[in-house]
């Protein structure tokens, strides 16, 4: 059940204190031999708290210089782009980068006039310098995406532009915990003022060139001939500046809602916990912008790094994230002059809609595991047209098949959401009703239930020759993977398809839960029983 106060405006009382948070960040020292103090990346870079001593300078000090060694170690030697958020903690971790980066002569661009940087646009500025020049960049992402106002995040993309792998995570990872057990002595260190007036540092406009080519991936004049009345929340992050450009030179006349940085984020809703969370994606994190669904033709936010999309019709309200994704995905394949063998890329855990969407279309699709990760080779080397996850991140290529942004990009997404209206008269919602009506209605759901850390091991584990079950949902099991159909990367838990459902179950990388993920084109009541019996499943697997 959401918490009473979902949905509601934030309470003071609630609101971080955020002195408290960035004294915490200079002043508290993590332990190495606490697991939940150590670096840790996971599928979107190391985050945590200052409060918590998982966010503090030592961290940042390590995970940079880690970054330069991992450079030097792989022939890296062109620019770093770095961008930060508007979280509390991205500047004063931003601060701390710039000495370090500055202390081993790394070409740092950073934003001017101390501005926020959102994540597409360090992917853009990565892609358009390594497009033209021999030596190759790489950038950092200072963000937490949509969590808390306490929280902070650090991301490195290597000169792909997306989100680091694995095998890049985990030797960064590493060697910065091996500097933080060691008192951090071979870190490299200028004080601010010093690195700040280092030729290294330079700051750029991050904004102007990633508006100027939008007409590259975006049909930005039919969207201005529409007269399409817009609006866009940036819930209070970096987006704002990107929507303030974009008025200024395309002239699409977007209202924008929240146009102020505040780092308690005082002005949202609680999402379903009641939380401070901006998740573009949740109802109760955009219920004022829901509120508005009927004064607009199209209204859309973006999360604080604006890597995510929420897309608000007046037919529809706040569309879920899978029946937007299938939208996109049979608009821009009929629409855009690609060639024929351009896939599809969805996350194991996405809606099948779109599967039967890109059958409909001729359009094969790679499946992949949990990760926007997974998308990068395709997108960077142009076989892959889009790439998408159920959590509402997504990118795809340019009109001429070219990269755009092999990380997530929330803001091309709201954009197509305005062009899809312009040009069809309808809004996404009304297509996606129209998808139900051709292909099957969809009940689509994800629940969660107690692991310990043994058993998390176990799921993530797990062969398809443990799985004695046969029938799920009153239904032969087609297929059982514990590996993706697309690359043939390990899932890290366990996928059951039948005829008219599937079932996925995964453990949680941040809390001793797993997940039930499922989806029935039959009825509510049959995702229910999808659910229920994938529980059975998992507990006889794992034991009491």
């Amino acid at each position: 059940m959401p918490h009473p106060l979902a949905g509601k405006p934030a309470p003071k009382e609630i609101l971080a204190d955020i002195p408290a948070l960035i004294a915490a960040y200079y002043t508290l020292r993590p332990d190495p031999g606490e697991p939940t103090q150590r670096v840790a990346f996971g599928t979107s870079g190391h985050r945590g708290s200052s409060l918590k001593r998982s966010f503090n300078e030592p961290h940042i000090l390590a995970i940079t210089q880690a970054v330069c060694d991992y450079r030097k170690a792989h022939g890296i030697d062109g620019p770093l782009f770095m961008g930060k958020d508007t979280h509390a903690l991205s500047t004063p971790a931003q601060d701390t980068a710039i000495q370090v980066l500055a202390a081993n002569g790394v070409l740092t661009y950073i934003a001017r006039e101390n501005g926020y940087t959102p994540t597409p646009l360090i992917s853009f500025a990565i892609l358009e310098h390594n497009a033209a020049h021999d030596k190759a960049a790489d950038g950092i992402v200072i963000s937490p995406s949509h969590n808390p106002p306490e929280d902070g995040g650090f991301k490195y993309n290597p000169p792909n532009g997306g989100p680091a792998d694995t095998d890049v995570t985990g030797w960064i990872q590493d060697r910065a915990n091996a500097l933080i057990r060691e008192g951090l002595k071979e870190v490299k260190r200028f004080p601010l003022d010093e690195a700040m007036r280092q030729e290294h540092i330079r700051e750029i406009d991050y904004v102007t060139p990633y508006v100027q080519a939008l007409p590259q991936i975006v049909d930005i004049e039919a969207i201005k001939s529409s007269g399409l009345k817009l609006a866009a929340d940036p819930l209070g992050g970096t987006a704002l500046a990107v929507y303030q450009k974009i008025n200024e030179i395309h002239g699409l006349g977007i209202e924008i809602r929240h146009p102020w940085v505040d780092p308690t984020f005082s002005f949202m809703t609680l999402d379903h916990d009641g939380k401070i969370r901006m998740d573009c994606s949740s109802p109760w994190s955009m219920a004022s912008l829901v509120e508005l669904k009927d004064d607009y033709d199209l209204a859309f936010g973006n999360d604080v790094d604006a890597d995510r999309h929420g897309i608000v019709t007046p037919a529809g309200g706040l569309m879920n994230p899978n029946h937007y994704l299938s939208v996109a995905i049979g608009y821009l394949f009929e629409h855009r002059s690609w060639p024929g063998d351009l896939k599809v890329g969805k996350t194991l855990v996405s809606s099948s809609m779109i599967d039967r969407v890109a059958a409909s279309l001729g359009t094969e699709v790679y499946e992949v595991p949990v990760g926007f990760k997974w998308f990068v080779q395709g997108l960077h080397e142009g076989w892959l047209g889009f790439g998408g996850e159920e959590s509402a991140g997504a990118s795809f290529l340019r009109f001429d098949r070219r990269p755009w942004s092999t990380d997530k990009d929330g803001m091309i997404m709201t954009l197509l959401a305005a062009e899809i209206r312009a040009v069809t008269d309808k809004d996404p919602a009304e297509i996606y009703a129209e998808y139900e009506a051709r292909f099957g209605r969809s009940y689509y759901g994800r629940i969660d239930a107690p692991a310990t850390p043994e058993q998390k091991a176990k799921l993530k584990a797990l062969s398809p020759e443990e799985i004695s079950a046969t029938e799920l949902g009153g239904e032969p099991i087609e297929g059982v993977y514990t590996r993706a159909p697309g690359n043939d990367a390990p899932i890290g838990g366990l996928k059951l398809v039948t005829r008219s459902g599937w079932v996925a179950m995964r453990p949680s990388g941040t809390e001793d839960i797993y997940k039930i993920y499922a989806e029935s084109f039959d009825s509510a009541e049959h995702l229910q029983r999808l659910q229920e019996e994938a529980r059975s499943i998992v507990t006889q697997v794992l034991g009491d």
